[in-house]
């Protein structure tokens, strides 16, 4: 008799999460439409590839480990999800300082680093990596304040494969958000969704809350549909668009 298959595990840490989007290489994981119709898919495969360079940049560029404040100030947004899980792995805390730019944390990650000029100078500044958003961008359009690494031209030239990255404490700050408490590493997968969904996310939420969610339809082997703010809206005023939209997808619930 032939032995029952064991049960699938539950994913309980970011390095779990990744090996699992991965155990189908090919599938899609994350699609992101974007303004102005543009939209990018990431299959398992991709989106662990674009996770491992962004690792090693922030190891080996700023050393990145538990301890670490990872600024993030990225709209909702596929490569802000990228940086995320990047700095998850590396056991460092994801900080979103809301709308307004505050002084804090060790690496700032930003779309948008003319609203930083006055925090990123003197002693104790920290440092700066500039993101530009287009899908196609090959560097950042504009001018960068001195020292700060333009990502879309960095990241590409750092290695496939995590060359280090430590274990993460469950008791360690992983994030913190504007009107909410901070997240630990233990509690920052939420519970998993139903599984193998195919899941819309509205751009317009709670940065943190959203990341989370996408944490748990990941955790339950599934993929995430991902919309900017502006797409969300539209979509919402045109409910044949949106059904359309749902129907090319293969979405299952709207998160």
């Amino acid at each position: 008799m032939n032995p029952l298959p064991a049960a699938p595990r539950t994913p309980s840490t970011i390095s779990q999460i990744l090996d699992l989007v991965v155990s189908d290489p090919g599938r899609p994981r994350l699609t992101w439409y974007g303004d102005g119709g543009e939209r990018v898919e990431l299959s398992g495969a991709v989106l662990q590839n674009w996770v491992n360079k962004t690792v090693n940049l922030l190891v080996e560029e700023f050393d990145a480990a538990p301890g670490t404040v990872v600024t993030l100030d990225v709209p909702a947004h596929w490569r802000g999800v990228l940086w995320a899980l990047a700095a998850w792995r590396t056991g460092a805390t994801v900080a979103l300082p809301g709308d307004v730019p505050a002084a804090g944390g060790d690496v700032v990650v930003t779309s948008r680093p003319e609203a930083w000029g006055d925090l990123l100078s003197g002693p104790g500044a920290p440092d700066v990596v500039a993101v530009a958003l287009p899908a196609l961008a090959r560097s950042f359009d504009g001018a960068l304040p001195p020292g700060t690494v333009d990502a879309a031209a960095a990241v590409m030239t750092y290695g496939d494969v995590i060359g280090w990255a430590p274990e993460t404490d469950t008791a360690a700050v992983a994030l913190e958000a504007p009107g909410a408490g901070p997240v630990t590493f233990g509690d920052l997968l939420p519970a998993p969704r139903a599984a193998d969904e195919r899941v819309l996310v509205d751009g317009d939420r709670p940065l943190g809350e959203l990341l989370r969610d996408l944490l748990a339809t990941w955790a339950a082997d599934g993929s995430v549909v991902l919309l900017s703010a502006a797409t969300a809206a539209e979509l919402g005023a045109d409910p044949e668009r949106l059904d359309r939209l749902r129907a090319t997808e293969r979405v299952t619930p709207t998160a």
